[in-house]
């Protein structure tokens, strides 16, 4: 029995760390395993990810290159393995970031990085995305608001119009795959996001037990 791998996607600020945490955390039992990871950092060393976030300074395409070799070797030292095991991941960031980052935002044409996350992971593609979506300004309000004294990171610090760039890429990802991605108004309490969201993945979850 194969796992089903759920991602989580947004902008930053749209609450998908957090919201990970929870739904892990509810939706492991005795018989299922759940299991929550996240990328860039979980397929090279960590440091490796505050590097490139925080110090390092990268051009767009070497950037988005950065990103597939990392998922690469996440998909292949843990998610596959995982999968095949029958764990459930959920997963904060996966092959729609680098579309809408590094090809919405940063303008990397994007059929080419749908090839190059292609791959780099194979057949393990998402069972379902989650896209938690809100405006750009309260977004950005939100990363301020909860580390006021940090340091902004690589791409908290981007511009309005780089964020909005990547919104819009989301959502016509969104709007082309409506079967696989779901769009969360993400602007609601974390409590309603969780109530909005869990029912959908114990349907899925369930489904594999059945």
């Amino acid at each position: 029995m194969r796992g089903r791998l759920v991602t989580f996607e947004g902008i930053e600020g749209s609450g998908k760390s957090s919201l990970v945490t929870r739904l892990a955390a509810s939706l492991g039992r005795p018989d299922r395993q759940v299991v929550a990871t996240r990328e860039p950092g979980e397929g090279l060393d960590p440091e490796i990810r505050e590097y490139v976030l925080t110090r390092a300074r990268l051009q767009p395409l070497s950037e988005a290159f950065y990103m597939l070799m990392d998922r690469h070797q996440h998909v292949v030292g843990m998610l596959r393995p995982l999968l095949e095991s029958g764990v459930h991941v959920l997963c904060d960031r996966y092959v729609d970031s680098t579309v809408a980052y590094q090809g919405g935002g940063s303008g990397i044409d994007r059929a080419a990085l749908v090839a190059m996350n292609d791959l780099a992971v194979g057949a393990t593609k998402p069972d379902l995305t989650i896209l938690l979506d809100l405006e750009v300004r309260v977004a950005l309000e939100r990363v301020r608001a909860r580390s006021p004294h940090k340091q902004l990171d690589r791409f908290e610090s981007e511009t309005v119009e780089f964020h909005e760039r990547v919104r819009r890429t989301y959502l016509d990802l969104a709007a082309a795959e409506p079967r696989r991605i779901v769009v969360v108004d993400a602007a609601r309490p974390t409590e309603d996001v969780v109530a909005a969201v869990l029912p959908r993945l114990e349907a899925l979850l369930s489904a594999v037990l059945s």
